[in-house]
This record gives C-alpha cells, structure tokens and sequence, in this order.
C-alpha cells in the first residue's frame, strides 16, 4: 500500500508531497519577503528577532540553518558568529536557496549555502552549536524525522530552535480563519498572482501540529528541556530544545 500525507487539507501519496511543496516555493520565492510583511504586517521580523535573541549564538559558533528560504536567520546568524564561524543556509527548495544566497552576498557576507533535505542531512554527527528552522517544519512529509536529523547533527549541549505557525488563541480563530482562507489568497493573487500556494499555506498551518504536540515530538526525538513560547496570541510560536 502507498503511504499518505497531507499537503495542505488534501490526502496525497507521499512520494507526490516534495514536489507538490516545490512549486509552491518555486512559484512564491520572488515576492516571498514582500508577501511575508504584508501577511503578517511585519510581525514575522518580531517573530525572528526573538529567534535570534533566543539562539545566543556567540563568535566561532556553528550553526545550520535548514528552510532557511531568504536567509534572514542566517545573515542575523552570520554577523554573531563572526569571522571564525561557520553558518550553513540550507533549503530543499532551489529557487529560495538562490534568493537568500544572492540577498546574502548584496550584503557583502558569504556563506556556505547547500540544496538538502532535512530528513536527510548531510552533515557529521554532534558537528553544530545550534540548528534553527523558521516556518519549514510544516513542509515536511516526516517531521519526526526531519527532527531525528537535526537533534543528530547537534553538539552536546547545542540547541535547536523551531520558529513556525502554531494554535492561534481560541477567541481569535473565527476571524483568523477569515483571514486565512479569504484574504490571504486574495493577497497572494494580487501581489504574486497565485492565490493557489497561499491557499495551501493556509491549509499547512491548520494541518501543523500544535504546540503541546510538538513539544512531544520533540522530546520524542531526543531533546531536552523542550519549551516554547507563544507568539502573538499563538499564530506563530517558538519551541525551543537542547541536545544533553
């Protein structure tokens, strides 16, 4: 029998899921960072600058940053590690890899940058300091996995950050799903004239789990003093764990 996942609120074969998110990336990552400010009028740079304050990365540090897409994590990551460390932007996705390597060396700063899944890093044992991954983690057809993977290429005592969508406060889910599911692909088809990705967007985050359970999945992987926190009433949250 052929296993299934989710891509979005549709069943699909999971051997389809890969390609099925790839064209949404590809067809999104141009007007990736001007949709972003404008569906979550520039709250997701609050999101991340908490991110990086959590991260605490220190100069010499090693640090991977998987999803990374457009690369804000890995230039705010790549200014602390300094001249003696080594931070790695890496995406499953080529034409957001391309865009966050170019907006990168704009900004004078050149980093290793590496096309790899997730669930399939290819990278030593106990090698990074820290591993972030903002807004990818939904994307994943085995997320267990894919965590697996980043609890394997931690230190000892290195951290993982997850930034992602989560349960919005129950009060506010009437509305947000207003604004999910009618005005996101409406902003979708004006500004990046696809409102089928940003619908499927959508769709991920309600299909993501939700902060109790990933903090189980990510216990469950191997981490440690897995917290998170709650971002905005809950649409987006950051869980946090470190490998002892």
């Amino acid at each position: 029998m052929t296993n299934t996942t989710h891509f979005g609120f549709e069943t699909i074969p999971e051997e389809q899921k890969v390609e099925k998110v790839a064209k949404v990336f590809h067809s999104v990552a141009s007007k990736y960072d001007v949709m972003n400010d404008l569906m979550s009028g520039g709250l997701h740079r609050i999101w991340k600058a908490f991110t990086i304050a959590q991260a605490g990365i220190r100069p010499g540090f090693k640090v991977l940053d998987i999803a990374g897409g457009t690369g804000d994590l890995a230039k705010a990551f790549a200014k602390q590690a300094g001249p003696t460390g080594e931070v790695w932007l890496t995406d499953i996705n080529e034409s957001m890899l391309r865009v966050g390597r170019d907006r990168l060396l704009n900004k004078g700063m050149i980093t290793p940058t590496l096309l790899c899944d997730a669930e399939k890093l290819p990278f030593p044992s106990n090698y990074f300091d820290r591993v972030s991954v903002a807004f990818g983690l939904r994307n994943m057809t085995h997320k267990d996995q894919a965590l697996a993977e980043m609890h394997r290429v931690l230190k000892p005592g290195g951290k993982l950050l997850v930034l992602e969508f989560s349960k919005v406060w129950e009060p506010l889910q009437k509305p947000y799903d207003v604004y999910s599911f009618s005005v996101l692909p409406w902003l979708g088809k004006q500004i990046a004239n696809d409102s089928d990705s940003y619908r499927y967007l959508a769709e991920s985050i309600r299909m993501h789990p939700d902060q109790e359970t990933l903090k189980g999945m990510m216990q469950e992987a191997g981490l440690e003093r897995v917290q998170y926190f709650n971002l905005t009433a809950g649409v987006a949250a950051l869980h946090t764990g470190i490998k002892l």
